[in-house]
């Protein structure tokens, strides 16, 4: 008995993690029902007409060409499977050829007079779930294209465009919109509950190592500072390097490393801040820099290498400042140092000794990414490295 009531509990969480996962499963299943509806229903109008039609037997055809085609949505909609890409957004466009292959019978199958009495032509609203489908499988775009397509089916089919075709194609083209924009919506809904869900997890994560650290490595680190700031010389490198490590490690602590999100996004400027040091100052945009995660990878490890030709090269006590800037379609970041300079034509000489550190670290990088790379520097004037990359659109696709 005590068990029991954990049960609902644990179902409860793995349907909202679903939820939250796959947003659109609900509209797919409402897909799905909605094609079964309007099939049985175009049967039955089918077949109380049928022999008033021009070809029976072709109207017969029609109809078990539609059903199997049902039974095919309905396995290709719902049938989702885990690690497998998802084919719904590809299965949808199939769904908008057939229906107009469907809606080209019509004047193979029904008499002119039937049309003009106002007898629907073959496959009726059943053809109408196709554009539900691309809405859903390509938002709003996909829902006004789709509607479009059958609306010229439907026109075409038929030799005809009067009221009753206007009317049906006001409703396809607002099915279209409504259901593409609940779609959009329901996504964008869903990717901020799992940055949200991500975030207050790393906090919570954070907090633990917090508690647990502070009484232990963090007071170490000081201890090690201040004695070694007391006892001077070598020591007092040994205290610098520990006083380093120790504000290193509380801006870890607090701002938290950079997580992935489900679509593979991380924050840039969450990134660049783990690299906060008492030498080094972070400024980046307070709004999350989401790219791709091999994107910020990449951009990291530029700026990891600039920070290291700063220790290596403009001595123990330069200062170092990153900027991340956004412009309208760019991301600029910038690593300046109040160091000794680099001397004039000393990148390529090192180059040519085989030191291909900046060349290979920094450049080689910028490059892969598409962007560029200047450099502001000189005799006791510090350096400055600008990199500039485009920053890349988040697609919309087809999500589940």
């Amino acid at each position: 008995m005590n068990g029991s009531p954990e049960r609902p509990r644990l179902s409860v969480v793995r349907a909202t993690l679903d939820d939250v996962e796959h947003p659109l499963e609900p509209f797919w299943r409402g897909v799905i029902a909605f094609r079964l509806l309007t099939l049985v229903t175009v049967i039955g109008v089918t077949l109380w007409h049928l022999d008033g039609y021009a070809r029976p037997y072709g109207a017969a055809v029609v109809l078990v060409v539609m059903t199997l085609w049902t039974a095919v949505l309905s396995w290709g909609y719902l049938g989702r499977l885990p690690g497998l890409p998802d084919r719904r957004g590809a299965l949808a466009v199939a769904d908008l050829a057939v229906c107009c292959l469907v809606m080209a019978a019509t004047p193979l199958v029904v008499f002119e007079a039937q049309l003009d009495a106002g007898t629907p032509g073959m496959g009726s609203i059943w053809t109408s779930g196709s554009v539900l489908a691309c809405a859903v499988a390509f938002r709003i775009r996909g829902g006004l294209i789709a509607a479009l397509v059958i609306s010229a089916a439907l026109v075409l089919s038929k030799w005809r465009f009067g009221l009753l075709e206007l009317g049906d194609i006001e409703l396809l083209v607002l099915a279209g919109l409504t259901v593409g924009f609940a779609s959009r919506v329901l996504q964008r809904a869903a990717a901020r509950l799992r940055r949200s869900a991500a975030q207050q997890a790393a906090d919570a994560e954070r907090e633990r190592l917090t508690r647990q650290i502070h009484d232990g490595v963090l007071q170490v680190l000081a201890h090690v500072q201040r004695r070694g700031t007391e006892m001077g010389g070598g020591a007092a490198e040994l205290g610098t390097l520990a006083g380093e490590q120790e504000v290193a490690l509380r801006t870890l602590l607090t701002a938290g490393a950079p997580t992935t999100d489900a679509t593979g996004h991380r924050d840039l400027g969450a990134a660049l801040r783990t690299l906060s040091s008492p030498r080094v100052t972070v400024s980046a945009p307070a709004d999350p820099l989401e790219l791709p995660a091999s994107v910020t990878d990449e951009i990291e490890a530029v700026v990891r290498a600039a920070l290291a030709n700063v220790d290596a090269h403009a001595g123990p006590e330069a200062r170092a400042w990153v900027l991340v800037e956004e412009l309208d379609r760019d991301l600029e970041i910038s690593v300046r140092d109040d160091g000794p300079g680099i001397p004039d034509g000393r990148l390529a000489e090192a180059e040519s000794e085989g030191r291909l550190g900046v060349a290979r670290s920094i450049r080689g990088r910028v490059e892969q990414l598409g962007g560029t790379l200047s450099l502001d520097t000189g005799p006791g004037r510090g350096t400055e490295w600008a990199v500039r990359v485009p920053r890349p659109v988040r697609t919309q696709g087809v999500a589940s």
